[in-house]
């Protein structure tokens, strides 16, 4: 085999900092010790090296609430959580679950049922908007969306798709077909033919620059009605409620899309992998918006941050293909994973943390666009519960993304005990475990703003 790697890439900031970053071997070089070097020498030599992730930041041996432990025994406020982390890290009812399944049930082969998933779905139902009464699991997100994917094909007869670029649905090929990441896509080759995109509704940076017009007037909706009228034989729209940098759309944004699909007999799919399950102060998304999709896919923190687990919910009408696998899965059924599953979904339930999130996180908005005021190099704040975003700019005329500056101040929020991600490069997106009291979301904000003055001193908008 001749051909040689691709190493002349550009560095894509989409989901998150990446491994070839100047400024990460720099934090690294002042903060760790020489075991964890060697642990992240030894990991390094075994996985195979890729964006996002190996070669590694750090290295961890604990984890616990909102808290992340590294080797040296530092800890950090995670405010990333890869989305799993709603009730927060070793959640003790979670734990206890799994513990008493495995002493019950530790595997459910394939033909064969068990209580406890039984129970799961059923639950999953229960909770569920509107009448998505059908539930399909499998261990993780990717696998839920090809499944969408499969039963959008079944049920319509069609197979082109309508998604945005930006978004992320997951890793495998037919998930980065419908998503819009350079990162993923880039010299991959042919993808899943049919797969159409459309800009996201995203008011900040809005293609038809509707911020000049006084707000969203819903062009990028009716663009995508316009590319479903024009394509005539499109099986499903997939999008993200709101998107993970986050992106909140228009209120009627989502109605507009859910009655243009009705109108060309196109499936609404949902995919609320990384927000559902309470953060958006809802415990679906959509709910947010009072729209049903006709699918629903949810995942990570399903398994209460411990156990790998995703569902597809959808309306008991489009239970048509039981002659085919749309999934198929070994752990379809898993009795542990759905006993931490049943866990997570009451311990959201008994604590109250989608009403939680969404008091916390309407307190943490005001503090954003408090400091929106005083930073110039904030060019927007926004969020939906406990899903915020600051967006860095260095001018707000030009909304240039002041990448730099967002990876100065990450790090040094890490150095100060606050892990969060970035996206799209400038974007501080904050997603803290559900649990996080006032004083400790407080605490998290006071080192934003601290990193904040390390950049630039304070300075008034006015």
């Amino acid at each position: 085999m001749n051909k040689k790697p691709v190493t002349s890439n550009p560095v894509y900031l989409s989901e998150g900092d990446v491994n070839l970053s100047l400024n990460r071997s720099k934090w690294q070089n002042q903060n760790l010790d020489e075991p964890t070097r060697n642990l992240l020498a030894e990991d390094a030599r075994y996985f195979l090296h890729q964006s996002l992730s190996t070669s590694c930041l750090n290295a961890l041996q604990q984890c616990e609430g909102i808290y992340l432990e590294d080797l040296q025994g530092r800890k950090y406020m995670d405010f990333h959580g890869n989305n799993v982390h709603q009730v927060g890290f070793g959640n003790e009812a979670v734990i206890s679950a799994i513990k008493e399944q495995m002493d019950r049930l530790s595997f459910c082969t394939r033909r064969y049922t068990n209580q406890v998933a039984v129970d799961f779905a059923k639950m999953l139902t229960e909770l569920a908007p509107g009448d998505l009464n059908k539930v399909l699991l499998c261990p993780g997100g990717t696998g839920a969306i090809g499944m969408a994917l499969k039963l959008a094909r079944v049920v319509t007869g069609r197979h082109k798709t309508i998604s945005m670029w930006d978004s992320f649905h997951g890793a495998s090929l037919d998930a980065i077909s419908i998503g819009g990441e350079a990162t993923f896509r880039h010299n991959i080759g042919p993808l899943l033919p049919g797969c159409e995109h459309v800009p996201p509704s995203d008011e900040f940076r809005c293609l038809w620059e509707c911020g000049s017009r006084g707000g969203c007037d819903l062009k990028c909706a009716h663009y995508l009605e316009y590319v479903l009228e024009k394509e005539g034989d499109i099986a499903a729209v997939i999008a993200e409620p709101i998107r993970s940098t986050p992106t909140i759309p228009s209120p009627h944004y989502w109605e507009t899309v859910r009655d243009a699909c009705d109108r060309h007999g196109t499936l609404l799919v949902f995919d609320e992998i990384p927000h559902a399950l309470g953060r958006t102060g809802k415990m679906f998304t959509c709910e947010n918006f009072n729209v049903v999709p006709d699918i629903l896919v949810i995942g990570k923190g399903l398994g209460g941050g411990i156990l790998p687990l995703a569902a597809l919910l959808t309306r008991e009408e489009f239970d048509v293909a039981g002659n085919q696998a749309l999934g198929h899965y070994t752990h379809e059924k898993s009795p542990v994973a759905c006993a931490a599953g049943l866990a997570t979904l009451k311990f959201l339930e008994d604590h109250k943390l989608p009403e939680h999130a969404a008091e916390l996180g309407k307190y943490s908005l005001s503090r954003l666009e408090e400091m929106k005021k005083n930073f110039c190099l904030i060019g927007d704040v926004r969020g939906l519960g406990l899903f915020l975003g600051i967006e860095l700019v260095k001018d707000r005329g030009t909304k240039e993304r002041a990448t730099e500056e967002a990876e100065h101040i990450m790090y040094s929020a890490l150095s100060k005990g606050l892990s969060f991600k970035l996206s799209m490069g400038n974007i501080i997106t904050l997603t803290p475990p559900l649990i996080i009291t006032k004083k400790e979301m407080d605490t998290a904000l006071d080192i934003i703003e601290h990193c904040l003055k390390e950049i630039r001193p304070i300075q008034s908008s006015d």
